[in-house]
């Protein structure tokens, strides 16, 4: 017989693993302020090795259109440089012996959208894991009815999963409308 508390248990975790995803998802989109969560997929050529950015320089926004990168090692800025040209960030970096600034432009209108719409599809892909979950424990309820479970304690879990998806697509919804506030304004 199937333990419901723990099978609930086990889809509110995957249920919340799909938002936590849709949050970094969402904080490596550009919404047209510095932001140093968009340079966390860079990786630079330190010794040989593939090191994140963040391991061989200080990485910070002192304002909202400037990234800044302080490497801490001076034979670090060629390599840095040549990471973040390679990558799909879409700044040119410059130096001058001390720095790397990144100076991030104001987005397009055009690009404004199709951020958001980017943004929307990941949301989608957030809410189509939460749906399977919610599919597939329901299914797993009904199974439980033919191997002795009661249908009140059925029933009353359907209810409780279905309040649990409400609640996680209603997360999904308030990150999406957030972010999307954010890439909108100006």
């Amino acid at each position: 017989m199937i333990d419901v508390k723990e099978t609930l248990g086990s889809a509110e975790e995957r249920m919340e693993e799909a938002v936590m995803y849709l949050e970094e998802t969402l904080a490596h989109i550009r919404a047209g302020k510095a932001n140093v969560k968009i340079l966390d997929g860079i990786r630079v050529d330190s010794y040989g090795s593939l090191v994140p950015l963040n391991n061989v320089a200080a990485v910070n926004a002192p304002d909202p259109r400037t990234i800044t990168i302080k490497p801490w090692d001076k034979s670090m800025f060629r390599p840095i440089e040549k990471a973040i040209m390679d990558s799909n960030v879409g700044i040119t970096p410059e130096n001058n012996g001390e720095i790397i600034r990144l100076g991030i432009p104001p987005l397009t209108e055009e690009r404004r959208k199709q951020l958001a719409k980017q943004c929307g599809k990941e949301g989608e892909q957030a809410k189509v894991s939460i749906r399977n979950t919610r599919r597939e424990i329901i299914e797993k309820l009904k199974k439980g009815v033919k191997d002795g479970l009661s249908e009140d304690v059925e029933k009353d879990a359907e209810e409780d999963m279905q309040k649990m998806h409400d609640k996680y697509i209603k997360k999904v919804e308030e990150l999406l409308a957030a972010k999307e506030k954010e890439i909108m304004t100006v």
